[in-house]
């Protein structure tokens, strides 16, 4: 029976179970190595954590392309983060100039013109197939407003609200972004490539740099899809809000996976593998699972789509004037369905207010919303955002913690001086 194509964590923990038993083949990875990095996760999580990873520092990113203004952008390691903030009055997509960056080593530049993506594997009914640039824009095209989201995105949170060590990128809210991708169906792609009906998985890879962690060469970054979900929604996409992909963006190609974890959204397009073997990278589980006291021994199950969260467009630790009304403004997504209500709290959470909501409540993208404040009283307080979705999930107080810092969906506690 075919898995559901919507099923991420169903389907990466099929492919976990077969891969233990020697069942799924490790795409490009000696079975050896990814042994000696599963057994140091389940002990630390630390090499894993580190491809992941990144540390903050004040000079601008390595290897990211596009300026990066520090009102716009916070430097992380080879990442920048969006200042939620630069965000206010933008409109619902993320101009592509503040869009999030998440590189696990630097942005290469590709030539459109020399680009050719190779489709190959035993699961084609011939030999390898290959697509120019313009042979893939000939091909009917398909507009969608989605967000791409760093399933790392909040792991700063635990430590400061929460108190708990986590590994990895500190990044706050801002590893999201959401735009309007233009692209070709990957299905029509295979479909054309001649994908047979014995095809079980689909594996994209990018043309950026080989990733090094543990001592082991993990090679480019890939993530495999099983063929039922190339075959619905995955876009090949080579346009975001109207204009050529940016190269920070994964020009000229990229992979969008409308509902999964940003880490399947492939950038800069190389070649995909379609298979009939069950097929297992490090991406497919081993970099994206969870570790510590309260998941299961040796690692959790593998991440599935990302949670709910809201965000101030406001810098935290912001002075505001007390007695002036101010217009507060944010946005709210979640991985499992619309955003229906966001309340927020002015004075850490005693009290509650509906936010007014800015968008129609659509999957795969946030709703912005907005409140007028007038500070009554002077000194430091708290401002709360708690969305609920369209399952009737609403945000926690506190998040489910895990050694990587994955998945934070509590309620961020946004400080701001009255004054």
């Amino acid at each position: 029976m075919p898995l559901d194509p919507t099923a991420e964590h169903r389907y990466d923990r099929t492919r976990l179970r077969q891969w233990a038993l020697g069942r799924a083949r490790s795409a490009g990875v000696e079975r050896r190595d990814l042994l000696k990095l599963i057994a140091a996760g389940a002990a630390a999580a630390g090499p894993l954590a580190s491809v992941a990873g990144g540390t903050a520092v004040a000079a601008e990113g390595p290897g990211i392309v596009k300026p990066l203004p520090p009102q716009w952008f916070t430097i992380r390691g080879t990442n920048a983060e969006t200042n939620f903030a630069a965000l206010r009055g933008t409109g619902q997509l993320t101009p592509a100039d503040r869009f999030f960056v998440r590189n696990h080593t630097a942005t290469p530049r590709i030539d459109p013109d020399g680009w050719r993506l190779k489709i190959w594997g035993s699961g084609l009914a011939g030999g390898p197939v290959e697509f120019s640039y313009d042979r893939l824009r000939s091909l009917p095209s398909v507009g969608r407003t989605l967000f791409i989201e760093c399933a790392g995105n909040g792991r700063a949170f635990y430590a400061t609200q929460q108190g708990r060590q986590v590994t990895g990128t500190p990044w706050t809210l801002g590893a999201i972004g959401v735009a309007r991708w233009r692209g070709a169906r990957l299905s029509d792609v295979l479909r054309l490539a001649g994908v047979t009906r014995r095809a079980l998985d689909v594996l994209p890879r990018g043309l950026d740099g080989e990733v090094v962690a543990g001592g082991v060469n993990l090679g480019r970054v890939r993530r495999p899809l099983p063929v039922s979900k190339a075959l619905d929604d995955v876009l090949l996409a080579y346009e975001m809000n109207g204009a050529p992909l940016p190269p920070d963006h994964g020009a000229p190609v990229r992979v969008v996976v409308p509902d999964w974890i940003g880490i399947s959204c492939v950038k800069w397009l190389g070649d995909i593998e379609v298979s009939e073997e069950p097929l297992y990278s490090p991406w497919n589980t081993d970099l994206y699972r969870l570790f510590g006291p309260d998941q299961p021994a040796g690692g959790g199950a593998p991440l599935t789509r990302q949670t709910l969260k809201s965000a101030f467009e406001l810098d935290l630790g912001a002075t505001l004037p007390v007695h002036r009304t101010r217009l507060l403004t944010g946005r709210s997504w979640s991985g499992a369905g619309p955003v229906r209500q966001v309340d927020v709290s002015t004075d850490g959470g005693a009290r509650w207010q509906r936010a007014r909501l800015h968008d129609a409540p659509r999957p795969g993208s946030w709703v912005r919303w907005s409140l007028p404040w007038t500070p009554r009283a002077t000194g430091p307080t708290a401002l709360l955002a708690r969305a609920t979705d369209a399952t009737g999930r609403t945000q926690p107080e506190t998040a489910a913690y895990n050694t990587q810092g994955y998945l934070f969906d509590a309620v961020v506690r946004h400080p701001v001086l009255v004054v």
